[in-house]
């Protein structure tokens, strides 16, 4: 296809396009009630290689998914053909498999109209990015890693996306998004030495491409023939991404039916949640705020309940806790929506002040192979990786060869002797567009490591 004809594709389908497919599948639908979600829009990417592109690739795609719902029993059919015989044969079928389904005792019926704040997530820059420019990002990255004689590889990945939410009892939503993750490894030629880079943002302008190539080339560079150090509990300098790849983990763990029925952290002993008990050093704050600039995210949530400001912790004490309807309901609280965005409060410290302040610790760029090991504790196993340093008497001295670590962020944020300034970070191992978490970097003591990898 002639690049100009690929240009002038439509990115995303427009409010008035949704609310017409959604007004003919609700027209379609016999059912006793039916919702309509849509989603719309483009993802690009650019990965590298050996200092060089190796693919890129846009892709568009539509999809609309109907759920029909008889008495108690509901059925999903998706489809991305928009056509009115397509919507109308998706509509039949999932009203077939719906009078098929066992019934389910927790269904709770449709959201009526809501009211919603206007997102701020969109970015007409990042919904309108050519390969041109991202090839550029990455050449910011490859040329100087070349010329340096190391090796970068990398991924580039920008959406704009379109999400639109409407029912049988009168509820419509439409809202864009865009987002743009940019990770990096640069490796040494021999191998021994690896560094990485990353950032997110919904504005493709504020990432900067060069600042992460010296910054993956420094660490690359520094981290050249690690040596081994013994496992156990040391004082750490976790870098904004290290921090995040472990705070984020708590915003998974504060479902309050979970909590209540005894399953999780956030359980009581003796029955109930920690809802107002202190469970992390007074000067943590954790908060979920879909307008928040930093990390903007839809107001919309995927049911069609209006996202709202939430503080999980305030000033280490467990503020709310996230009830989905129907757990809302059982419990006579209100039930409350997010927008998948998580941010900490931070302080004034530098890392190189942490470093200064360090007689005997280790500096750590991230974390990966993140699993699970106690939902009660939230603790979670993992190594270090892509540049991982030994500190000694308020200097980095040498890299160290990763360790794997045995933690969990509740345990670490009541040892945090230190907070820098927070800032948005690609904090996930997939690193994906969509992440949206600010954290700042931390010092913390009694960090356990419990044995040593020659993984690089």
């Amino acid at each position: 296809m002639p690049r100009h004809s690929l240009r002038a594709i439509a990115r995303h389908l427009s409010r008035a396009e949704c609310e017409a497919i959604a007004k003919k599948v609700l027209g379609f639908s016999t059912a006793d009630a039916c919702r309509v979600t849509i989603n719309s829009g483009m993802r690009q990417n650019t990965r590298f290689a050996v200092n060089q592109i190796s693919t890129a690739g846009d892709n568009y795609n539509n999809s609309v998914s109907i759920r029909a719902v008889f008495g108690k029993r509901v059925a999903n059919v998706s489809t991305n053909r928009l056509d009115d015989a397509s919507l109308r044969a998706a509509v039949e079928n999932a009203e077939r498999i719906a009078k098929l389904a066992p019934e389910d005792p927790e269904l709770l019926p449709e959201l009526g109209p809501q009211s919603y704040d206007e997102p701020i997530v969109w970015n007409d820059g990042t919904a309108s990015l050519e390969p041109e420019a991202r090839a550029e990002a990455v050449r910011a990255v490859t040329e100087p890693a070349r010329r340096a004689g190391l090796i970068s590889t990398g991924y580039l990945e920008a959406q704009a996306q379109a999400f639109a939410i409407a029912n049988s009892a009168g509820l419509f939503a439409y809202q864009r998004s865009t987002g743009v993750a940019f990770t990096t490894t640069v490796r040494t030629q021999d191998g021994t030495g690896s560094g990485w880079a990353g950032a997110a943002d919904n504005d493709f302008s504020r990432i900067d491409p060069r600042a992460l190539a010296a910054r993956a080339i420094e660490k690359a560079q520094r981290s050249v023939n690690p040596v081994a150090i013994e496992p156990g509990r040391y004082t750490v300098v976790l870098e904004p991404t290290a921090a995040a790849n472990l705070i984020q983990l708590i915003a998974g763990a504060v479902n309050a039916r979970s909590a209540d029925e005894g399953r999780s952290f956030f359980s009581k002993a003796g029955g109930g949640n920690k809802i107002g008990e202190k469970v992390v050093d007074e000067r943590v704050t954790l908060v979920s705020d879909a307008l928040d600039p930093r990390v903007p995210a839809n107001t919309a949530g995927a049911d069609g309940l209006p996202s709202e400001r939430v503080n999980w912790i305030e000033n280490g004490v467990v503020k709310n806790l996230a009830y989905d309807r129907f757990w809302a309901q059982r419990t006579g609280k209100a039930p409350n929506s997010a927008g998948g965005t998580l941010s900490m409060n931070g302080g004034d410290s530098s890392v190189e002040d942490m470093i200064k302040s360090t007689e005997r610790g280790l500096l750590v760029t991230r974390f990966w192979y993140i699993r699970p090991v106690d939902p009660r504790t939230i603790l979670f196993t993992g190594l270090t990786r892509d540049g991982t340093f030994l500190i000694e008497n308020g200097r980095v001295t040498r890299p160290v060869k990763n360790l794997r670590y045995n933690e969990s962020p509740i345990f670490m944020l009541n040892n945090v002797m230190a907070m820098g300034r927070p800032e948005r970070v690609s904090a996930s191992e997939a690193g994906g567009p969509g992440q949206a978490i600010s954290v700042p970097p931390l010092k913390v003591r009694d960090f356990t490591f419990t044995s040593t990898s020659d993984a690089i």
